[in-house]
């Protein structure tokens, strides 16, 4: 039985990764408790031996050597502790069998929710201190199942996680079995043990991908600036070089595109903008809202905003469909960007027949298509200047009829 015991112990340990020293300490830890539940009681201090060549659970009632007795559960005196040590003397401690009959199957049942709980734990640790150190780092894993929105997967150590509907690409179809790779963003300790916050959507993600699959990057010729993401639709990525003899953009996009093609196929086709960048902001934001075609850009330094005055046929390239375009140059870059139309620049002519409206709050419209239209990043009027129904009728929370309603507002304010 005892044998049996061991066996069982060492395959747990195989099992959980778990050290058998822990596993031991456990139990014992566990015995002693059932011991004071059914035989002793709380004050006594009690040691359990579990003898691993053996098998035989010897349980010890540890007692201090005193002059005169004061607390029976924890001391003895000089005389009654020579019975169980002849060399005992007053300050020792000494340990008198107390093991009940049958105690192991007693124990074995009493402890046995104790030593459940505490193995995992332990177990939790392990994966707890497996995975703290990789924060920040890509994770392949293996698609164990599917459950409607909830997606089981299998990481590099068989440790069986789900990712967070928030964290999955939308649109991104998963199916058992399938290879993905993952960005391990935190690993956060709680009462039900380690949580693993792993992501398909996160901008490291895309930064781990192109260290993975462009040389130049990982070895620090290529440096990576800043990336902004609308996952699974695009992603703007900003690079320089640290040799001059060496192309950031055609680093990062390779012979005939390979390089980035690869990364937007593992991204479940995620359109990748690779574009260069510069410490002059007013060339960065030119760039950063390529393929629009910019005239002027005036910079506000002390509140970091951009107003960016372009032709009236840049300006739904320039704010792109439900606002990206716009809204991936501006977090690419760090500043607000607004988009305006190139008669509104200082110095043109404009029409002043009316007082200028110039906030989309201020329009006769209801709420919602407010809300829509400054999570859009259109919360300027001069911004919907040139926009036409149809483009209008795109932004994300606005049909037809919303559209032709801000259509004719922005009429009786042009």
């Amino acid at each position: 039985m005892q044998s049996q015991f061991f066996a069982a112990i060492n395959q747990l340990c195989d099992e959980k990764n778990i050290s058998k020293e822990i596993v031991i300490e456990t139990i014992e830890s566990a015995l002693r408790a059932a011991f004071r539940k059914d035989y002793g009681n709380k004050e006594q201090e009690i040691d359990v031996n579990l003898d691993e060549n053996s098998g035989v659970t010897t349980v010890y009632l540890v007692k201090d050597v005193v002059k005169k007795v004061e607390y029976e559960d924890r001391e003895i005196d000089e005389k009654d502790a020579k019975k169980y040590n002849k060399k005992a003397k007053v300050g020792d401690q000494v340990k008198i069998d107390v093991t009940p009959t049958n105690y192991g199957r007693i124990a074995a049942q009493a402890a046995k929710q104790v030593v459940i709980q505490k193995i995992q734990d332990a177990e939790r640790d392990v994966l707890y201190d497996t995975f703290k150190n990789r924060e920040n780092e890509l994770i392949n894993a293996i698609v164990h199942r599917v459950d409607g929105t909830n997606v089981y997967v299998n990481l590099d150590n068989k440790t069986t996680t789900n990712i967070p509907y928030e964290h999955q690409i939308p649109g991104e179809k998963y199916y058992s079995g399938q290879r993905i790779k993952l960005y391990l963003d935190k690993v956060i300790k709680t009462t039900k043990g380690p949580q693993l916050i792993i992501s398909r959507t996160h901008s490291g993600l895309v930064r781990k991908l192109l260290e993975l699959e462009i040389p130049e990057i990982k070895s620090g010729i290529v440096e990576i600036k800043s990336i902004s993401r609308d996952p699974g639709v695009r992603c703007k990525v900003a690079v320089t070089s640290n040799d001059e003899k060496i192309d950031p953009i055609g680093s990062c996009v390779g012979q005939k595109g390979i390089r980035v093609q690869n990364i937007m196929d593992e991204l479940n086709g995620e359109r990748i903008d690779i574009i260069q960048w510069s410490d002059e902001m007013e060339e960065y934001i030119k760039t950063a809202l390529a393929p629009a075609k910019t005239t002027v850009i005036k910079l506000d330094k002390k509140v970091k905003r951009a107003k960016v005055y372009v032709q009236p046929d840049q300006r739904p390239l320039a704010i792109g469909k439900q606002g990206q375009n716009v809204r991936l140059a501006s977090i690419l870059t760090g500043w607000e960007i607004d988009i305006l139309d190139i008669s509104d620049f200082e110095g043109k002519p404009t029409k002043e027949a009316k007082p200028k409206v110039e906030n989309v709050a201020d329009l006769d419209l209801d709420k919602k298509l407010i809300k829509s239209l400054t999570a859009a990043n259109l919360a300027l009027v001069e911004q919907l200047k040139g926009l036409t129904k149809k483009d209008l009728a795109e932004i994300d929370g606005i049909d037809e009829d919303g559209a032709k309603t801000v259509f004719d507002a922005l009429k009786k304010v042009a």
